[in-house]
Parts: structure tokens; sequence; C-alpha cells
């Protein structure tokens, strides 16, 4: 297979707790430092779209609650696979209009195939001039092969063959979160209760494997409906992990970083000083608890002037 990264040490070796190679966190920290050292304002933006825009407790010692998320272990590797853009084009039947699940600032996902083990994927195919840079995919494709949770989407490998970038996930078939709250067609049921906390659930036991399990621990950045999927049963996983953001460690509170996010959903603290905290996330999960409770989206322009902003409101 080819498309393999430089900077990624190749092995055949499954880490099945979780863990991934020094080398990686040794990469993620690199990007989130040149992230940090941009400096960045946050401008409006809808959907899909980015916008450009504590732990009090120490975390240097040892904690038995925490799992060896990202351990630093020099021995350790990644765990994703790498695809050729040939396998996928053959996954997807060369991109069919009828294969695609959706699209935004980032590019295009498709349901797919692999002719090689007929798992069914979902392939995420990166705009070469959209939202979701080169350093985006390749800390989605870090995070996501370290990290490993029952309420996170499970990354099974990547491209990058020449200057494509797709990504390939397991395929979810309820879709996301907002498919089933906003916009639905007339003969479609809204959610019930116990559905609506189920997911609230799992979204919240996903976080908590980010910000406390995780260690070093890790900022999700961009919580929102669009980025809750469904597996079988609502059962939720947060996906999407281009703007993760390894977490402040030791006494620091927080990391300082360009501000990114979506609008709507991030936490007015973090977009107004750029100081980026585990808290940031949880303002992210209220939005979306209001958009379960409510049924309206986090920002809608079609409603009364004043009543736009779902928090504001």
């Amino acid at each position: 297979m080819g498309g393999c990264f430089p900077c990624f040490g190749s092995s055949n070796n499954k880490e099945t707790g979780g863990g991934g190679g020094g080398g990686a966190v040794g990469a993620v920290k690199e990007l989130n430092r040149k992230d940090s050292a941009k400096d960045g304002s946050i401008a409006q933006s809808h959907h899909v779209n980015r916008v450009s825009s504590d732990k009090s407790k120490s975390r240097n010692g040892s904690d038995p609650k925490k799992e060896p998320a990202i351990p630093k272990e020099p021995t350790a590797h990644i765990a994703a696979q790498t695809f050729t853009f040939r396998e996928l084009a053959a996954a997807t039947k060369n991109f069919r209009p009828e294969c695609l699940l959706g699209e935004g600032g980032f590019g295009r996902v498709y349901k797919g195939r692999l002719e090689s083990t007929g798992q069914v994927v979902a392939v995420k195919q990166l705009d070469r001039n959209g939202l979701q840079g080169n350093r985006e995919f390749l800390v989605e494709v870090l995070m996501l092969s370290l990290l490993h949770h029952s309420n996170l989407v499970n990354l099974i490998g990547y491209c990058a063959d020449g200057d494509q970038r797709l990504l390939v996930y397991e395929f979810m078939p309820l879709g996301s979160l907002e498919d089933h709250l906003h916009d639905l067609p007339p003969d479609k049921e809204p959610l019930d209760w116990n559905t609506r906390m189920k997911i609230a659930a799992g979204a919240a036991k996903g976080l908590e494997y980010l910000h406390d399990k995780a260690n070093p621990p890790v900022i999700y950045r961009d919580l929102k409906s669009s980025n809750i999927l469904l597996d079988e049963g609502f059962h939720p996983k947060l996906s999407d992990f281009g703007l993760a953001k390894l977490g402040p460690v030791g006494d620091k509170t927080h990391v300082s970083t360009r501000v990114m996010g979506t609008y709507g959903y991030c936490a007015p603290e973090y977009a107004m000083t750029g100081q980026l905290t585990l808290k940031s996330d949880v303002y992210s999960f209220g939005v979306v608890f209001l958009e379960l409770i409510t049924g309206r989206k986090a920002i809608d322009n079609t409603r009364p002037p004043g009543e736009h902003n779902l928090v504001a409101w």
C-alpha cells in the first residue's frame, strides 16, 4: 500500500489500548506548536464551515484512572492503514454522485465498500482548496490513530497519494445528529426523549475520555451536532478531529492558539482571547444539549432578530 507520511513509523502491530507512537505524539505536539504560533481572529461562519475565525488539578502525577491514550513510549506505532487513491476510487465507484453522503467546506464524504475486505466505509475526500488543510489532515490521522473509545469514530485508514488527501472511517448508518434534529422531512419522526438523552450521554462519555482518560488530555475544539455521528441503535460517536489539540499539562490552565471552531458553538472566552481550555469543549457540549432539548439550530438566521443565536435566545 502507498501513501505513507514520512513522519509515521511503519509497523504491522495493532495497538489495542489506544496507544500510539512517541514519534506520532511528537508530531502532534509540533503541529500544535506551529498552530499556537499563529494569530487568528474569529469571524462568522455557518454550518460545517470553521471560523478562522481546567482543569485546576495538576496532571504531572500518576493517576490510576488515566489511560495511556497517547503514551510516550518511542516503540509504539501508528495503527492506521494506508490506501492508494486507486483503491478508494474503486471502493466508491470512482466517487459517483449516488455514493455521496454529504459535503461541506472540507470536501465530500462518500459511502464505499473496500474490495479487499468487503467492509462498508465512509471515505472523506478533502477539497484541495477547502477549509481542512494538510495540517488538519495530519492531526486527524494522528489523533484518531492514537485515541480509541466506543464513542469516538473509528479511523480505518488514510490516503496521501500525490496531492490527494482522503480519510477512511467506519460507516455510520444513521448519519449525523444534525440530520435527525433539523429540517426534517414531513414523513420523518423526531427523536424521542430517551434517544436524545442517550445521544447526549454518549457524546459526554466521548468528551470525558478525551479530557480525563487520554494522556495528555485532548481538546476536541469542534463539537457540534453535525460532528456527532450515529451508529445502529443511535449510538453516538464523535467525528472530525482536524482541529483537535493536546490540552494543558502540569500547572498550565490553558493553551494559546489561533481561534478555530464553528460559529454558534465556540466558547466566547476562547473566541475573545485565543486561550483554549477543556471547558471550551464543555461550552460546545452545552450548545448541542440545547439543540437536543429545543430542536432549534445553534445559529438560525431565518428566525426573528434577537433569536438567531440559540444561546443568546
